[in-house]
């Protein structure tokens, strides 16, 4: 396969603006569609491809053009179309701010995102996120949700984006496996999540938070509920108090080292 390599002589080129100088929210808004994100390291980047979103172009150290031309390979009959810009190590750092330390950067358009409803079409157990802001605990927790088997994350929409770079990373692509949507906070409290159309759907909710009444996160109760859905807050001070009092269940996850 013949790849469209282009070696990286200046920096400024309008075409490197995505990788040198936006920031994720202008990628949120950049292209004609859904916009746009960055995808870290060839792992990431083949779970993307493999969900439906399309390359814009890529960024490659050259020991790493192999790893792209087997992204691009029987993928796209137009890859040569696909710019893939290279340059030394050095000259990438210079451009990005920091050594690429997976080699491979893609921008990519968005899909078109999904609907709370197609996100848990046969869900039966979910994770919802309230005002996680950290793009490392996303990516964490999308990553653990694909290793504890549950079908769908939602996020609130004071939560940070998934599609973040760090987010999708830290998660090893699980942000583009695990179905995800966005949850609307309410209108009368915009740190609070509206939990109606999870009521609607027939999702009773746990809120995972350090109350009198909690029970173990494996009582009997809850596994016997056909559908459920568990609440997880903020770094700092967890749920929101009158999301936790809105909640079906309050539970906790015992910790064997002492620290619920």
């Amino acid at each position: 396969m013949i790849m469209n390599v282009i070696e990286i002589r200046d920096l400024d080129i309008p075409e490197l603006s995505a990788y040198r100088s936006m920031t994720e929210a202008q990628l949120r808004h950049a292209g004609e569609g859904e916009g746009r994100f960055i995808a870290e390291s060839p792992n990431v980047i083949e779970a993307a491809l493999e969900a439906g979103c399309t390359p814009v172009s890529f960024i490659s150290e050259r020991k790493h053009l192999k790893h792209v031309e087997a992204l691009l390979a029987d993928r796209f009959e137009a890859a040569q179309a696909i710019p893939v810009f290279t340059a030394d190590a050095d000259l990438l750092e210079a451009l990005t701010g920091f050594r690429l330390s997976r080699g491979v950067f893609c921008l990519m358009e968005r899909r078109e995102p999904l609907s709370v409803e197609k996100a848990l079409k046969g869900a039966r157990r979910i994770a919802v996120l309230e005002g996680v802001i950290d793009p490392t605990n996303i990516g964490a927790i999308f990553r653990s949700a694909a290793a504890l088997g549950m079908d769908a994350v939602l996020v609130s929409s004071s939560c940070c984006d998934p599609l973040h770079r760090r987010a999708a990373r830290v998660s090893m692509g699980s942000v583009f496996r695990v179905p995800w949507a966005v949850l609307p906070c309410l209108e009368t409290d915009r740190k609070c999540t509206d939990m109606a159309a999870l009521r609607a759907l027939g999702f009773r909710t746990a809120a995972l938070a350090l109350e009198k009444d909690a029970v173990p996160i494996g009582a009997a109760s809850l596994q016997n509920e056909p559908k459920l859905a568990l609440l997880l807050g903020n770094e700092g001070d967890g749920l929101e108090r009158a999301t936790v009092e809105s909640a079906d269940f309050r539970v906790i996850r015992p910790m064997k080292h002492g620290v619920d």
